[in-house]
C-alpha cells in the first residue's frame, strides 16, 4: 500500500541520515514478510506517491548495509524488497517468488533484473516464468539468501546486521 511504501521511504532515509545507526533491518508484521502488490490497486487512476522501484532502489543504494528478514512469504513485490536488500535470512518455513505470471503480469518492480544477478539467468527465468514459490532451502541452495534459520527470524537479521 501507499502507507508501507511510505513509510518505507521514511524509514530508510531516516536510517542513512542518522550515524548513530549502522545498519537496518526490513522484516513485515504477523509472521509474513510481504505478500507484494494489492492487485486491485492496479486498476485504480494512478495516485500521487512513492512507487515500488524507487523505494527498492533506495535500499540498494543504502551506504549502510540493509538485511531482510523474511517470515512466512515474500512475493512479488515483497520478494522484490528483500531483492534490493544487501543480505536476505528466511525462516525455514518461508516461501518466496514472482507470482504475477500466474495473473499474466510481470514483476514492475525490476526483480526480473535483480534476481538474475543474484541467482544466475537459468534458475531465475525458471522463478520469473513460472511463479512457483520457492521454499527457504531451495531459496538458499539458489543464493537467494544469505541464511536459514529455525529460530526468530528477526533477531537473527539482527545480529547478522550488526555483525556485518
Amino acid at each position: 500500500s501507499l502507507t508501507v511504501l511510505q513509510a518505507l521511504e521514511d524509514g530508510l532515509k531516516r536510517a542513512d541520515a542518522d550515524p548513530s545507526v549502522k545498519a537496518v533491518m526490513i522484516c513485515g508484521e504477523n509472521g509474513k514478510f510481504s505478500a507484494g502488490a494489492d492487485i486491485r490497486g492496479f486498476s485504480s487512476p494512478k495516485r500521487q506517491g512513492t512507487g515500488l522501484g524507487s523505494i527498492i532502489s533506495l535500499i540498494e543504494r543504502s551506504e549502510k548495509p540493509v538485511v531482510a528478514a523474511i517470515e512466512g512469504i515474500a512475493l512479488g513485490g515483497g520478494l522484490e524488497v528483500a531483492l534490493g536488500c544487501h543480505y536476505r535470512i528466511a525462516h525455514v518455513k518461508a516461501q518466496m517468488g514472482l507470482p504475477e505470471v500466474t495473473i499474466g503480469l510481470l514483476p514492475g518492480a525490476e526483480g526480473t533484473q535483480r534476481l538474475p544477478r543474484l541467482i544466475g539467468v537459468p534458475a531465475a527465468l525458471d522463478i520469473i516464468t513460472t511463479g512457483r514459490h520457492i521454499p527457504a532451502t531451495e531459496a538458499l541452495k539458489l543464493g537467494l539468501v544469505d541464511e536459514v534459520v529455525e529460530e526468530n527470524t528477526v533477531e537473527a537479521a539482527i545480529h547478522l546486521a550488526n555483525k556485518v
